[in-house]
């Protein structure tokens, strides 16, 4: 898809935000879904969504929607560096697939990075065990 389009509300961030598919969530509040990467790139790999906005990108958000929603993933990416204690952190977002944008949900990745531990590609990694996501969304959780 390019960067220009109509919303799909049946792409899978859409059905996440709708509770028709289950997500392993970090935290939920009126502005936003963090959730874990059912593919992550490394341990810890989560996913920051806006709630209540058709956006397919970020060029599409509302003005008025991007400092609480930078604000949101500013909070996470602090939480997930105290809870799981990375030597670096990425913070991503994609706009269009020529871009790397695989789902068309506006969606920001956050990436705790390990020294001498290689980044898995972005969607081409294997599904992770729920379990285990689900403890790490609990320690990221504590730390917020």
């Amino acid at each position: 898809m390019s960067l220009h389009g109509t919303y799909d509300d049946n792409n899978l961030f859409a059905k996440i935000l709708r509770g028709e598919v289950p997500a392993v969530k970090v935290c939920e509040d009126e502005e936003t879904l963090a959730f874990m990467d059912l593919f992550p790139q490394a341990r810890g790999h989560l996913l920051v969504m806006p709630k209540n906005v058709r956006a397919r990108n970020f060029l599409e958000l509302p003005e008025d929607r991007v400092a609480p929603l930078m604000a949101r993933v500013q909070n996470l990416a602090k939480a997930t560096a105290k809870a799981l204690k990375p030597d670096g952190v990425t913070i991503t977002q994609f706009n269009g697939a020529p871009a790397g944008q695989t789902i068309f949900h506006l969606h920001w990745h956050i990436i705790p990075r390990y020294e001498g531990v290689r980044l898995a590609g972005h969607g081409h990694t294997d599904r992770a065990d729920i379990a285990e996501l689900e403890q790490i969304a609990k320690e990221i959780a504590a730390a917020l």
